[in-house]
């Protein structure tokens, strides 16, 4: 098992206790109401602010609630639909509106946020179904060139809309879900890491998905999918001390068997969830500028390189 005292720096340590303080270990004991209400309140604590000239105004994508941010008056070269993690249980357009918000700031794209259906009311399929309208909606509705974008399962709901279009510009992954739980590989070295454990993933993946009936395809786990051709650019952003980090290297991995371009980066010594910490934690702030500058390159049609990842820093 990993040695956490070794792997994760003070800074992020610190990161994880004040997380705790808001979200403690037992939240997953709670209700999925109770779960909400922590949730909430905890990102409300971390909450960043919107940089000044971003526009933001809340509208219907094809039925869908979606947030959409512009920075600035003129037109902008590229939109990114942005999908929110939360497990398919918890978060919303405000939970990540600051992370939204700072996309658009630093790349100059419009970025259109999706408030899909959440577990356990509405299972599988029904988030994914949402994120794919809204699609659909972004691409009539700018009439430019998509890049898809997600954290943890928005990651998931971002990647199964690419597998459905196949015509997205790029896609831009943030420690991924992307298969199902499994008995090796991360999945086991870090079934107890912080902030999440496999515990809590085996919860997420039981609410989600109806008792009977349910076909295990793309949708429900890009992994899956039994082609990976015409897919657009990936990069995968995984975090090392996550149970989820092999899914971004296997992802990538298919994808370039298939002939495609895919990048993963390992985020050294960095936990689930760290997009929170992007402000106050040296790690987290560069794996930030790395997913910016991967969302900009492919906005700009532009490819990009591990090494030209590697040397983002902020």
């Amino acid at each position: 098992m990993a040695d956490y005292s070794k792997l994760i720096d003070d800074q992020t340590w610190g990161f994880i206790h004040q997380v705790e303080r808001w979200y403690p270990p037992d939240t997953m004991g709670l209700d999925v109401a109770g779960q909400r209400d922590v949730y909430n309140k905890m990102c409300g604590a971390f909450y960043a602010g919107r940089p000044a000239g971003v526009q933001v105004y809340d509208c219907l994508a094809n039925g869908v609630p979606v947030r959409c941010y512009r920075m600035g008056d003129g037109p902008p070269q590229a939109v990114v639909l942005y999908c929110h993690g939360g497990g398919y249980v918890v978060g919303s357009l405000d939970s990540h509106d600051d992370v939204c918000a700072e996309i658009s700031a630093r790349t100059g794209f419009a970025v259109v946020s999706v408030d899909y259906r959440l577990a356990p009311v509405h299972l599988h399929p029904a988030a994914y179904e949402d994120c794919l309208a809204a699609y659909r909606w972004t691409q009539e509705k700018y009439g430019l060139p998509v890049v898809l974008a997600g954290d943890s399962a928005g990651a998931n709901l971002a990647a199964a809309v690419a597998h459905k279009a196949r015509d997205a510009q790029g896609l831009v992954l943030i420690y991924p879900s992307l298969g199902e739980c499994k008995e090796s590989g991360s999945y086991i070295d870090h079934a107890n890491a912080p902030l999440l454990s496999r515990a809590d993933m085996d919860f997420y993946e039981e609410v989600r998905t109806p008792k009977t009936g349910l076909v295990k395809d793309f949708t429900y786990a890009p992994l899956l999918d039994n082609d990976f051709s015409g897919l657009p650019p990936v990069v995968a952003v995984s975090a090392e001390c996550d149970p989820l980090c092999d899914d971004g290297e296997d992802y990538c991995a298919a994808i370039r068997k298939a002939g495609g371009q895919a990048v993963w980066v390992k985020e050294t010594g960095l936990i689930h969830g760290y997009l929170r910490a992007r402000h106050t934690v040296d790690r987290a702030r560069n794996s930030f500028s790395r997913v910016v500058a991967a969302v900009d390159a492919f906005g700009h049609k532009r490819p990009v390189s591990y090494a030209e990842l590697m040397d983002v820093e902020t």
